[in-house]
Formats: C-alpha cells, sequence, structure tokens
C-alpha cells in the first residue's frame, strides 16, 4: 500500500502545476481588465503543449517503469513506435494516474488538519480552534474526538487503497498492449515462425542431401577400397566436396538465426536454383545412383523464387528417393515452359519385406514424412500443386509450381 500511495502522490504532484495555471487563467478571464483575445490564444497554446506529453512514447514507457515498481503490476515492454490507438490508451492512463493523484492528495490535505484538531480537542488543546470552523467540530470532544480523528485516518487510508487498487486494475488494460499492438505482435510471431519453418526446410534438404550422399560414397569406397582405389579416391573427394556444401550452408542458416532472422550478407547466401541442376544431378549420379534425367525448356527463365523452391523440391525428391528406396534407378523428369515449372520423380519401391505386405512408402517409414511436408510447404507457399503416392510399384512425385503465383 505504501508504493501505491506514494504512485498516487507522485501523479498530484504532476496535477498541481496544470490546477496552477487552470486557476491562473480562470482568474484572468474573471478579471474585466485582462484583454480577452490574448488570453484565448494563450489558454489554447498552453492547452495544446500540456496534451502533447501524454501520447509520447517515452511518457508511456516511465509510466509503465513505474507502474511496475510502485503498482506491482505485470506489464510488458513498451514498443519504440507504438500505434496510435496504443498512444491514446496511454494517454487515458496519464489522465486517470492524474485525476486519482489529485484526489488522493486533497483527502490528505484536508484531512490532516481535521486530524490535529480533532487530536487536539481530545486532549483539553484548543489551540488549532481556529483552523476549522468551531461549528463543525464544536459538539466533539474528549473520547469521541480522539475517535473520530481514527475515524478520519482510517477513511483516508481506505480512500488512499481503493485508489490505488483502481490504478492497479486498470493499469494492465491502459498500459498493456492495445489490440492494435497485439495483430502487429501477432504478425511479427507469425513471420518468425514463417522464417524459421522455412529455415528448417532449408537446413533439411540442403544438409540432409549432402548427408545421404556422404552416406552412400562412404559405403561405396568401403566395399571396393581394396579392390578398386581409383574410385575409393573419387567417393571421398565426393564426401569432402559434399561436406564442405553442407557446411556452407549451415553457417549460412546459423548466421540468420544470430541475425534474428535476417542475412547478415544475402549477396553471400547459398541460393540455389534450377541452374544448379546439372550439378545436383551430377552428384546424385556420383553418389552410386542410377539416374536418368530429363530436362526441357530454358530453366533460366523460370521466376528466381520458383527456380529456387523447384530446386530444394528435386533435390529433396532425390534425397528421399536414394533414402528410402535403396539403390534403384531414379527417373526425374523437369519442364520449364511460360506456364511454370513441372517437376516429375519417379523410382521403383522397395521390395516388401514379407509376401503379401505392401512395400513401405517414404512418409511411412520411422523418421519419414518430414521431407514430404516440407516440399508440400514450398508448393503452398507458391500455389502450385503436388502428389505423392504410390502408382503400382512405382513411388511417385509430381510438382507444378505456376510462374505467376495463380494455380493451373
Amino acid at each position: 500500500m505504501t508504493r501505491r500511495g506514494l504512485h498516487l502522490l507522485l501523479g498530484g504532484v504532476i496535477l498541481i502545476p496544470h490546477v496552477l495555471l487552470a486557476t491562473g487563467f480562470a482568474q484572468m478571464f474573471a478579471d474585466p481588465a485582462v484583454p480577452r483575445a490574448p488570453t484565448v490564444i494563450l489558454v489554447v497554446v498552453t492547452v495544446v503543449i500540456a496534451a502533447v506529453p501524454p501520447f509520447l512514447p517515452a511518457l508511456r514507457a516511465l509510466e509503465i517503469t513505474a507502474s511496475r515498481n510502485l503498482l506491482d503490476v505485470d506489464l510488458p515492454d513498451p514498443v519504440a513506435d507504438p500505434p496510435w490507438e496504443t498512444r491514446l490508451f496511454g494517454a487515458g492512463w496519464y489522465v486517470l494516474h492524474l485525476v486519482c493523484g489529485g484526489v488522493a492528495m486533497l483527502a490528505i490535505l484536508f484531512c490532516a488538519p481535521i486530524t490535529a484538531v480533532l487530536l487536539a480537542r481530545g486532549f483539553g488543546g484548543d489551540d488549532w480552534d481556529g483552523v476549522i470552523s468551531q461549528d463543525l467540530l464544536e459538539p466533539v470532544t474528549g473520547g469521541w474526538a480522539v475517535a473520530a480523528a481514527l475515524g478520519v485516518v482510517v477513511v483516508t487510508l481506505y480512500l488512499i487503497a481503493g485508489l490505488g487498487a483502481l490504478l492497479a486494475k486498470f493499469a494492465p488494460l491502459l498500459l498493456g498492449p492495445s489490440p492494435a499492438e497485439l495483430l502487429i505482435a501477432l504478425e511479427t510471431q507469425a513471420e518468425e515462425f514463417a522464417e524459421r519453418n522455412r529455415l528448417a526446410r532449408e537446413l533439411h534438404d540442403s544438409v540432409g542431401h549432402a548427408l545421404t550422399v556422404t552416406t552412400l560414397q562412404a559405403a561405396a569406397a568401403r566395399r571396393v577400397l581394396d579392390t578398386d582405389p581409383e574410385f575409393a579416391r573419387r567417393a571421398l573427394v565426393a564426401v569432402e566436396e559434399a561436406g564442405r556444401s553442407a557446411m556452407a550452408e549451415l553457417d549460412h542458416v546459423l548466421g540468420v538465426l544470430r541475425a534474428g532472422g535476417t542475412a547478415p550478407n544475402p549477396d553471400a547466401s547459398p541460393q540455389r536454383t534450377l541452374a544448379d541442376l546439372t550439378r545436383l544431378v551430377d552428384d546424385t549420379r556420383a553418389a552410386g545412383v542410377q539416374l536418368r534425367a530429363d530436362v526441357r525448356g530454358d530453366l533460366d527463365a523460370a521466376p528466381p523464387a520458383v527456380s529456387r523452391e523447384a530446386y530444394r523440391i528435386v533435390q529433396e525428391a532425390l534425397t528421399n528417393a536414394v533414402r528410402h528406396a535403396g539403390a534403384v534407378p531414379v527417373h526425374l523428369f523437369v519442364a520449364a515452359s511460360p506456364a511454370g515449372v513441372d517437376i516429375d520423380v519417379s523410382n521403383p519401391l522397395p521390395v516388401p519385406a514379407a509376401p503379401g505386405q505392401p512395400a513401405p512408402s517414404p512418409s511411412s517409414r520411422p523418421g519419414g514424412g518430414r521431407g514430404l511436408r516440407g516440399m508440400r510447404e514450398r508448393v503452398r507457399l507458391l500455389r502450385g500443386d503436388l502428389s505423392a503416392a504410390a502408382d503400382g510399384d512405382v513411388w511417385r512425385v509430381r510438382v507444378h509450381l505456376p510462374a505467376r503465383g495463380g494455380r493451373r
């Protein structure tokens, strides 16, 4: 209660200059000798100057700090540039703080002399009788005067406590985030969530592909290390290149995370596009995959966003085929046209473990489905179409990415 009382007195102290100005202007208007026009202009200028501070973010930040420390109210940190709706609520709190503080200070200034006079009369003194009208306190003497003095103190304390509780109740409503500020916060959170999802997809696709290639190359090198040292040497070179590429992309993603979701150097960001498709096909074949690629159209004509997402989709589809189906032939079809980019990746399903059992699909494998979910998110962002399902004994992934962000 003591700290809430200090908060109220702070508001009362800030209110004093306003009261003095209002009293002075009232006296000026009551005096016929004072010119009206200059007085009106002075009043307007003073009101405008006094009305500006409540809308300033700095004053709202001070009020939030004071309310946290003196009212014991949990309030979020203020934003640097709040919307006008938030500033309006902050101005309302400023007025409420000053009014409640003025009432509390007026109660103290009014009740203090009354309490002193009542105590003096209760203990037989009459030195303070001139402070208060004799007619008001004439009947109150002796023990009744002492009881009345205690009653005045209790009422004053209850009034201050009630005003402090009122401020504590309204502080979260007026100093907390407004609906407009909450909407901005939700939009910011959604953007951060979307960026984190994008980074997770990039990390999963790039590093996952590199690890898959590395595993296949290392296994192949181990098998032919004694019989074909030259092949083992090429496999180790491919492992080294895949590791470096994965480290570069991992470093980029970590740099974005440290920078709060913004790439520290966008020009240095490893943004693979369909222009790198030939290298991706060569790396996949070097890993020992029987890959047949059919590329049609001008891949460089695809929009940058479509080209980047198409590359990642092809990369993840090839990675899933190698990871889940094993050493099976894979067919890749990519066609670029003015309507967009079409992708078709197919591979035979793995042989069932037991007769009569269906061959597992990538999404049904332990830990599977993460790559398909990432591809669906990429396709959905570009308003494209994706189908990934078994077609007889073949697992097929079909994707269409429109060039202008619309569905076919």
